[in-house]
């Protein structure tokens, strides 16, 4: 058996007959890069009214919703922005390319921030809080934002890997002063190229980031200020306006897949975090725990498993970053996390048998390792 650990194939094999027709009638229209268009427009309607918020702007990445949202708040040179350094790294760069500095702040064994370490990170610098709610799991946003109002912090969610995620019945999103996501191909809602978008109850940033996606144009040939080319195109929007009528069915096979492999694999070696009653997780990684990580991953690619690790190596350990030495011994579990996690197969095509090839797998390979 060969699994890989993502299937773009069968994604579009099982969606071919009614996404054809769909891109057929776009491309007929000529009109496929505008803000205006009639696809985005519907696309920010439908996820404005899921997340619940006043207004949702589409991009074209969940980069740019990263950064353009934080400068439509003013966050910019010499301020500082509370993170988690075990994200991608597109992250913490939207902070840094704004001018401002990235303050990291320890994680929770289930990998998101901890709002204890972020109130210790907090100085007179301090001008937000950017959380990010990894692999579909929600960041504890209640305990967040009784800290940002305390110290009247912004709050800038990285939604990324968690469209459809909920807290507390709060979808993610909907918690901070922005709610940023991306439509990549790997995620939950996934278009066919990169795509993002904002969402947000703050009426003036929406009118902001609107205009500077798009130059920072008033109308065809006046510019109010200078701005950016970060509009989503036409054809991607279309496609998302199909797939997120799907959402909830594809996040149901998530997380169906999710308990097969709860179930499934031996807890005596791996180690999840569990769902809490008040948690909606939308599994856009299944992350387990282990030992020997690095061997398992080995053994997991004989047997044709594809496997992928999110994310190796933090962000305060990279080479793009310079003051690696401020965090010396001070990211104790983000960086034990980092040796320990690995990310294993999870689309909504999978099936329950290739769930129980890789977990029977997994257990064979603890198994023969403690036995010997």
């Amino acid at each position: 058996m060969k699994i890989k650990y993502l299937n773009f194939v069968e994604q579009w094999k099982e969606e071919k007959k009614k996404i054809l027709p769909i891109l057929s009638k776009v491309m007929g229209t000529g009109q496929y890069v505008g803000v205006k268009a009639k696809e985005i427009e519907k696309f920010e309607n439908n996820v404005k009214k899921i997340c619940g918020t006043k207004h949702a702007v589409a991009l074209n990445s969940g980069t740019d919703a990263l950064t353009l949202g934080m400068h439509s708040l003013g966050i910019g040179r010499g301020d500082e922005v509370i993170t988690p350094p075990n994200s991608y790294i597109a992250s913490t760069g939207s902070i840094v390319h704004l001018g401002a500095r990235p303050i990291f702040a320890d994680v929770l064994p289930d990998q998101n921030i901890d709002p204890k370490k972020i109130e210790e990170k907090i100085t007179k610098k301090t001008k937000a809080i950017m959380t990010v709610h990894l692999t579909g799991r929600s960041c504890k946003m209640d305990e967040i934002m009784k800290i940002a109002r305390r110290y009247k912090l912004l709050v800038i969610e990285d939604c990324a890997q968690a469209f459809g995620s909920k807290y507390k019945n709060k979808f993610c999103g909907s918690w901070g002063d922005i709610g940023c996501f991306s439509t990549h191909p790997l995620k939950n809602l996934n278009g066919m190229g990169d795509g993002g978008f904002i969402v947000t109850n703050n009426s003036k940033a929406a009118t902001y980031i609107g205009k500077l996606r798009n130059h920072g144009l008033k109308n065809r040939d006046e510019m109010e200020y200078f701005g950016y080319v970060s509009r989503m195109d036409n054809i991607q929007a279309a496609i998302l306006n199909f797939r997120i009528g799907r959402i909830s069915e594809i996040i149901k096979k998530r997380r169906v897949n999710a308990n097969y492999y709860i179930k499934k694999l031996d807890k005596r070696y791996v180690f999840f975090p569990p769902e809490k009653k008040y948690e909606f997780n939308t599994y856009h990684t299944f992350v387990i725990q282990v030992a020997q990580r690095d061997k398992l991953k080995k053994y997991l690619q004989k047997k044709n498993i594809q496997t992928y690790i999110h994310y190796p190596i933090p962000i305060h350990k990279l080479g793009a970053y310079k003051d690696e030495m401020d965090y010396k011994g001070k990211l104790v579990l983000c960086e034990k996390y980092a040796n320990e996690i690995i990310s294993l197969p999870m689309y909504p095509e999978l099936t329950e048998e290739k769930i129980n090839y890789i977990c029977n797998h997994i257990k064979r390979f603890y198994g023969n390792i403690y036995n010997e």
